[in-house]
């Protein structure tokens, strides 16, 4: 059975009415992302940085997943198909997608801020004084800017298994995650699905490009793969 890794990003998830990560003036939901999205941010005001991610929750909470995210976990009657996302909904999981790694963290869990494999299950607004066991503060499960990205060697190492690699909306600007296409096989066949493609078929060998929306692009991609 063939592998196929699947590298997602905000576009997949705009489909269910999710914002993009930030807009083009660089500002997340109104916010400056240095405000909400940095262990600076939160250190200088915390209770700004746990309203603005209760408000995500809220939102992810009322959100379904979208046809994009069916079919990826669809194209698991036919292959071996791992996820890797930068996206921290949990839309992959709802849509019965098995091997998802997200590599930004996951907006309903929570964590420690003094361990920070510490983690809980959260979907509930989170404030100052929800403690953990040992009595520190909790904090959104959520990779910040300046932060470690813990389960990128994870992500290396699966990418490097590919046999197909397909990317779905993701400009392939953010770093580290930018990175992985590095890491496939050489020759191994690429996918990238995107409205507004920020690749051309002279960035990457054995490419095909996609430019539609996540759900009409990801019926495309099971059509080409089960000729």
């Amino acid at each position: 059975m063939k592998k196929i890794v699947i590298l997602t990003g905000a576009g997949i998830s705009a489909e269910s009415g999710i914002q993009t990560f930030r807009d083009a003036d660089g500002l997340w939901e109104g916010h400056d992302v240095m405000e909400v999205a940095t262990p600076e941010g939160f250190a200088n005001n915390p209770e700004l940085v746990l309203d603005f991610y209760n408000q995500r929750r809220k939102q992810l909470l009322e959100v379904k997943p979208n046809k994009a995210h069916f079919n990826l976990a669809e194209l698991e009657d036919n292959f071996d198909v791992e996820i890797i996302t930068q996206n921290v909904d949990d839309l992959h999981e709802r849509a019965k997608s098995t091997k998802v790694t997200h590599l930004h963290g996951e907006l309903l869990k929570v964590r420690s801020t003094a361990n920070e494999n510490d983690i809980k299950i959260w979907e509930k607004d989170l404030v100052l004084g929800d403690l953990c066991e040992k009595g520190s503060q909790l904090r959104p499960h959520i990779v910040w800017f300046g932060e470690m990205v813990p389960m990128l060697d994870k992500a290396i190492e699966i990418t490097k298994t590919a046999d197909i690699l397909v990317i779905i909306g993701t400009s392939m600007q953010v770093y580290p995650a930018a990175s992985l296409v590095n890491y496939v096989k050489p020759n191994t066949p690429i996918y990238f699905i995107d409205p507004k493609p920020s690749v051309s078929k002279y960035d990457f060998e054995n490419l095909t490009i996609i430019d539609d929306l996540a759900s009409a692009g990801t019926a495309k991609l099971i059509e080409l793969l089960m000729a």
